[in-house]
């Protein structure tokens, strides 16, 4: 299988090290089945003789074979462990590094709870089979096929009851991992459902208590519970099948063996310390039948998770750039009738047509659901337009490279991400920016102020989401981290909406003022966020309602002008989707 080549492959710079392991796990192993032997003979031909120095350096032998089989299993063990480890190591950087690359639709489609599944508990189950097949894997075998082989040679009559039983055990053992593999990946689309529900109830905690719905959630995560619950007894039934068969065929034959030896030994055709001997051969065999079941179902579960791995590792990548036309740089931004679907089959944007000079900023107004977000998404990239082009400073977007094209923007979201850490690091974000770049990207966010108020300032702790901060002021903080890099390109995705109109319009006069070259496009539900834009694009369902100045659209745009109205108290029809929120 295509997927278990692929975490084999992980373990490539690790072979010297498994045969170094593998070596000492041998030696250990061949200690133990040769202990039983040595029993026997001091049973049968030492003890008869009466020697005490003789039955004493045979037991000083059984203990140094008993201590080197000690110390090679376990310095085996930890060597073992370790490269699972390391492997296990590279598997989850490489599974985050792809998540990281992957295009906004294959995130949409593999959904983020699932890619934290598979970073996690599908990770975990690879690295627990990979220790456990290096330390089972060398052992087990070693231990069944040396017992079979000692038996068989001490006695090959008593050994004939033991491999009568073997052909059974292998047939039940295959059926049965044949139908675990699809029931563990089953398990795990389970677990991706109750991540989900775990996430969005942590992420909305505040949300789930101030409207009395701790009862629903609880209903829903013990719903999704329950489900795992059900998959997972369902699938351990099936596995826990081989541990009842396996021991109903050994326990069978040993009784077998124990009745056959009587038999022998009253005939004289074999001796009790070979009884003893095939008794304890037959309970190591016994074990190393039981840890290879046990190594299946590990390896079942593994299977159904490493095919999960595969399924992102595989993943084609979206081509950093793709060489397409250019077009004269007379604007710094031009959408050339663009049109866009998000599920391929009723347009979410429909022939949108604009230009906008480097400098100017263009407002974004229209109803929740009228296609704001996802005209910024397609010039950032994030998306495909399906039809028409995108333009940079005459540039398709196409056609420029992904670090480059966003490194071109600075970004704030009406509810965007806080790690924890400092104010600074907040709005730095790991880009190494010089002090004076930071407190002057929160000047012009009218940050600085309450920043400064702080014990602290800017290396004021923030808690993760932010917390410990108030609306107004993540805000403020999300602004400044998106001019913080002197962007090209400032988009403020109705990131105001928490501001009163004084700070918003201080605000919008700082980034002006500040950052002269800097377009911005500005997304809002207020018309008095972006009365003052260059250009004001209003959509409605996805098309173009209207284009131009405050005043011309007063005119010529009947949505914009009712928009305006509705907000300013003038008119109270027209529904309230237009109200400021």
């Amino acid at each position: 299988m295509g997927c278990v080549r692929r975490i084999i492959g992980y373990l490539n710079p690790y072979w010297g090290a498994m045969l170094v392991g593998f070596a000492i796990k041998f030696t250990g192993t061949i200690m133990d089945l040769a202990l039983p032997w040595i029993l026997a003979y001091m049973i049968d031909d030492v003890a008869p003789t009466g020697s005490r120095p003789a039955i004493f350096a045979w037991g000083a032998v059984m203990v140094v074979c008993s201590v080197i089989a000690l110390l090679g299993n376990v310095i085996a063990n930890r060597r073992a462990s370790a490269v699972a480890r390391d492997a296990t190591r590279a598997i989850r950087h490489d599974l985050f590094a792809k998540i990281e690359r992957l295009s906004s639709r294959q995130m949409d489609e593999l959904t983020v709870p699932s890619l934290i599944s598979r970073l996690t508990t599908d990770t975990y189950n690879v690295n627990q089979t990979l220790g456990r097949i290096q330390r089972l894997g060398v052992r087990a075998p070693i231990l069944l096929l040396g017992g079979m082989v000692v038996t068989l040679i001490q006695d090959w009559r008593l050994s004939m009851v033991l491999m009568s039983t073997l052909p059974l055990l292998a047939i039940g053992v295959a059926v049965i991992s044949w139908r675990g593999i699809p029931l563990y990946a089953r398990v795990q689309r389970a677990v991706d459902r109750m991540v989900r529900t775990v996430r969005d109830d942590v992420t909305g905690i505040r949300v789930i208590r101030a409207l009395s719905k701790g009862d629903y959630e609880r209903a829903r995560f013990e719903a999704d519970n329950l489900a795992l619950s059900e998959e997972q007894i369902r699938a351990d039934t099936v596995m826990a099948a081989t541990n009842p068969l396996m021991n109903l065929l050994l326990n069978g034959g040993l009784t077998a063996m124990v009745v056959a030896g009587a038999f022998l030994v009253h005939s004289g055709l074999t001796k009790p310390g070979r009884i003893i001997a095939f008794l304890t051969y037959f309970t190591i065999i016994l074990n190393a039948i039981l840890s290879i079941n046990k190594m299946f179902v590990m390896i079942s579960q593994a299977t159904a998770s490493a095919q999960r791995i595969d399924e992102v590792l595989s993943l084609a990548e979206e081509p950093d750039s793709v060489a397409r036309p250019e077009r004269p740089a007379d604007a710094h931004i031009a959408f050339d009738d663009v049109s866009f679907s998000y599920n391929g089959r009723e347009n979410d944007l429909d022939h949108i047509s604009f230009s906008l000079p480097r400098g100017q900023t263009l407002g974004v107004i229209g109803a929740t659901g009228s296609g704001k977000s996802t005209l910024v998404l397609l010039l950032q990239r994030f998306y495909h337009a399906g039809s028409g082009a995108i333009f940079i400073g005459g540039e398709n977007v196409e056609s420029i490279g992904a670090d480059r094209l966003h490194r071109m923007f600075g970004v704030a979201f009406q509810s965007d991400a806080f790690f924890a850490g400092t104010i600074r690091e907040n709005i730095d974000l790991g880009r190494g920016l010089p002090m004076e770049q930071i407190e002057r990207a929160a000047r012009c966010a009218q940050a600085s102020e309450f920043i400064d108020a702080l014990p602290d300032g800017y290396d004021h702790v923030v808690h993760a989401k932010a917390v410990n901060l108030s609306g107004g002021q993540r805000q403020r903080l999300l602004i400044a981290r998106a001019l913080a890099g002197n962007p090209e390109i400032l988009i403020l995705d109705d990131s105001s909406s928490a501001l009163d109109y004084r700070t918003d319009a201080a605000m919008r006069a700082a980034v002006r003022r500040e950052y002269p070259d800097t377009t911005t496009i500005l997304i809002a539900q207020r018309v008095s966020s972006v009365r003052g834009a260059d250009q004001i694009l209003v959509l409605e369902k996805g098309r173009m309602a209207g284009l131009g100045g405050h005043d011309s659209l007063l005119r010529t745009c009947p949505l914009y002008a009712q928009i305006e109205r509705i907000q300013t108290g003038d008119d109270s029809i027209g529904g309230d989707e237009y109200a400021p929120a």
